[in-house]
């Protein structure tokens, strides 16, 4: 018995972590990401290795936009001026991207949100996991 209660213990401080996002930590969105992998709401996983284009974000105030960009080998970025404004919003003890265009409007839940990656979850059940965006450096 004293080894089994250690192993609920712990399995109950686990149970307690917190796992939504802190306003704190919002800030961490801004730069450049690529997408790591994503995940469907039956259980398959698409992995993704080399992306051929990332993600800029920019917020400022819980008001911000997202634009995609192609990295090129010697450090520059080429892009579109297609930018998809999105707000942050609060919502059910964490935050929420919501993005409204001429054509439609949706959100994303932010689950999770550290310095080197995020994920967030759209109305369909879909997880997107980002990593932040790492040149790749080739030596002169």
């Amino acid at each position: 018995m004293s080894r089994i209660l250690p192993f609920f213990l712990f399995l109950l401080i686990m149970g307690c972590k917190k796992t939504s996002v802190a306003e704190a930590d919002l800030h961490y969105l801004n730069g450049y990401w690529e997408i790591d992998e994503v995940v469907f709401p039956d259980g398959s996983v698409k992995e993704y290795g080399m992306n051929p284009s990332i993600d800029f974000i920019q917020l400022e105030e819980n008001e911000g936009y997202r634009k995609k960009m192609q990295p090129k080998f010697d450090g520059s970025y080429t892009t579109s001026n297609d930018t998809e404004k999105f707000s942050i919003a609060h919502v059910n003890s964490g935050f929420a991207f919501l993005y409204e265009n001429d054509f439609s409007d949706w959100e994303e839940t932010l689950v999770q949100l550290d310095s080197t990656s995020f994920a967030v979850v759209n109305q369909d059940g879909i997880t997107y996991f980002y990593k932040r965006f790492e040149p790749i450096k080739i030596p002169k």
